[in-house]
């Protein structure tokens, strides 16, 4: 993987970019076009389910970059700490997995004292309260986060995924060694998209966030690069 070298363009490693793509090779361009601009990856179940994701991830590491395994395990808690000890190996930096307390604390026990970290996923970014409703839950999305932040904590997990929205109320409760990684990140300038709970790169920061996902206004700019210094630039200085 050949990286183009920008010396104007400083990354900012709290900035994790979704590498969301259909192949590896698209994959691949997308992480060429940012070049030094971006130094943290998330690599998915979409790229997963193409047999080359595993692969992927370990040439970005290769290449000096962090990687954020966004796998969401959940199975029964021998089959993902298995799962986990096989990942804890891979030298990835980040692993989630759903926020049910069998599952967290099985993916804890199966990373052992590797420096792999553990994020429970609270509530996905693209549920409302009407739909938790739907699906049979009887509280609200920022009452069932609370609820899985401290089970997180109790599980042993390193931090968790949580909506903008949330980022303050999990900073709150975990502490300011916990991992904050919040997805649904969409600066003022770009499409909301399937985000129904998202917020701008500053605001998810000022909240409490120690990471952001910001996807779709980076890798489907025309300029890829132009843009993740525009979103480095909102986040500087918080």
């Amino acid at each position: 993987m050949t990286l183009v070298a920008d010396p104007v363009v400083k990354a900012d490693p709290r900035l994790i970019v979704p590498l969301d793509l259909p192949t590896v090779a698209e994959a691949r361009a997308i992480v060429d076009a940012l070049g030094d601009a971006v130094s943290f990856y998330k690599v998915g179940l979409e790229l997963f389910a193409t047999g080359g994701g595993m692969e992927l991830a370990r040439a970005l590491k290769a290449d000096g970059k962090q990687v954020f395994l966004d796998w969401k395990l959940h199975d029964i808690g021998t089959t993902v700490q298995r799962a986990a000890a096989v990942l804890a190996d891979q030298g990835c930096d980040l692993l989630t997995v759903h926020g049910e307390p069998q599952v967290m604390a099985a993916a804890v026990r199966g990373k052992g004292r590797s420096s792999l970290k553990i994020l429970a996923v609270t509530v996905l970014t693209s549920l409302s309260d009407a739909d938790l409703v739907e699906m049979g839950f009887a509280s609200t999305a920022r009452a069932l986060v609370e609820r899985r932040i401290h089970q997180a904590l109790a599980a042993g997990c390193d931090g968790v995924v949580a909506s903008p929205h949330e980022a303050e109320l999990a900073r709150a409760i975990g502490g300011k060694d916990f991992l904050v990684v919040t997805p649904g990140v969409r600066p003022d300038w770009s499409a909301k998209n399937d985000q129904a709970r998202a917020a701008t790169p500053a605001d998810a920061l000022r909240a409490g966030a120690s990471h952001i996902v910001c996807g779709r206004p980076i890798t489907g700019a025309n300029d890829p690069q132009a843009a993740a210094a525009r979103v480095v630039a909102e986040m500087a200085g918080i």
